[in-house]
């Protein structure tokens, strides 16, 4: 009974999403973006061949007691930092795209998956805004890498629900890294034309993956009876098997610069948990690398760092099959 309740809940969900939702959901001020004060990254001038569309994590925690973030200073500041954090493994290939939105702050995950909802949704409005003004008028039918991490990721799926339904926007996508974050099996029904990336030139494709200890049981991002998809970023596989360490090009801790203070070849390996798809990181003591914000053994912040070659490189040679097919 409690399963059947969490999948009714999380269906009604995510078919709410599947859509933009109604505008009363939206916040009153809209964001100008035709202000480029309004954009963390906006990389026009970069002589690059494609676009990254980049959505930032969570930055504010909330702990003022606001449930959505207001564009001040400090905030803008934090935003830049988890930006910067994760363009190295996209500005290789693209032009980095970055709006500011006001996305809900941490508080909020500790509510219900529907009352959360009341502060994603508008945040998805500002990111709706601004890519719908990015198409319009920065894009002139480039290719396309839609990338997010934690609720950023969350916000490029639903960007996906609501575009890429259309076969115009579907032909110009590289790939959509949604890096910490989850996309079940009820999301994939009600919005069949997501794709998921199988293989390592897939295009068009999602690809994600949350990393954790063995024994894990619930996260935020992989809720208590949730199964995600998943690919293993080592093998680029969608299978269970152990993808060793050897396989692993380079784990890279980057600060708010988004300089490499440290990197370590062949750190961990990896394989995907076949009960709740999570990724599973074997070779990681969670007293070595502690979670701060969740569990301990959860290793949500280390997402992109943990797998930065690997990602660099497969962004690269997406891009490359992608430029190839379209000579």
């Amino acid at each position: 009974m409690k399963l059947l309740k969490v999948c009714t809940l999380a269906m009604s969900l995510f078919i709410g999403t599947a859509c933009f939702a109604k505008d009363s959901l939206a916040f009153d001020n809209k964001i100008d973006y035709a202000d480029k004060a309004n954009w963390a990254c906006l990389e026009l001038e970069k002589d690059k061949p494609v676009d990254v569309f980049f959505v930032a994590p969570t930055v504010d925690m909330g702990k003022d007691g606001n449930l959505n973030a207001s564009l001040n200073a400090t905030y803008k500041q934090k935003f830049i930092g988890a930006t910067n954090m994760e363009r190295g493994i996209y500005d290789h290939v693209g032009r980095i795209i970055a709006p500011y939105y006001r996305q809900a702050t941490f508080a909020i995950y500790s509510m219900s998956l529907e009352d959360q909802e009341k502060y994603l949704v508008p945040a998805y409005s500002d990111i709706r805004d601004a890519f719908k003004y990015y198409l319009d008028n920065y894009n002139n039918d480039r290719p396309l890498i839609l990338a997010g991490f934690s609720q950023g990721s969350d916000m490029i799926i639903r960007l996906l629900k609501e575009f890429y339904a259309d076969r115009k926007y579907q032909k110009k996508l590289i790939a959509a890294y949604c890096v910490g974050w989850r996309l079940t099996k009820a999301e994939k029904q009600a919005n069949p034309h997501l794709k998921l990336a199988k293989r390592e030139k897939d295009l068009g494709g999602i690809i994600l993956f949350n990393s954790e200890t063995k024994g894990i049981t619930k996260s935020i991002m992989i809720p208590e009876n949730f199964k995600t998809y998943c690919i293993n970023p080592l093998s680029w596989k969608t299978n269970t098997k152990l993808a060793d360490k050897k396989l692993n090009l380079g784990a890279c801790f980057t600060d708010y610069s988004g300089k490499i203070n440290k990197e370590v070849p062949h750190m961990t390996g990896a394989y995907i948990d076949k009960n709740r798809g999570c990724l599973v990181v074997p070779d990681v003591n969670p007293k070595e690398y502690p979670a701060h914000i969740v569990l301990d053994g959860i290793f949500h912040i280390y997402d992109y760092q943990f797998f930065y070659r690997n990602l660099q490189a497969n962004v690269k040679t997406r891009t490359d099959a992608y430029l190839s097919k379209h000579k």
